[in-house]
């Protein structure tokens, strides 16, 4: 999700997709130390990069209050 489309959540939807993709790279992360592969190595980058996404939005929102 872009973070153009992240802005116009709210809080609370903000709360709830960076609690799904923090488990989402909990789940990748476990599947690796288990098999030692993934079938898509760049869908953590990709994780990663969205709770960045997010958490960067949801600051820039407590800071505009």
């Amino acid at each position: 999700m872009k973070a153009h489309e992240l802005r116009d959540l709210s809080m609370n939807e903000l709360n709830a997709r960076l609690e799904d993709e923090v488990k989402a790279l909990q789940k990748l992360r476990f599947t690796k130390s288990v098999t030692g592969q993934l079938e898509n190595p760049a869908r953590m980058r990709h994780a990663r990069k969205e709770i960045a996404r997010i958490k960067t939005v949801m600051k820039e929102q407590v800071s505009a209050e």
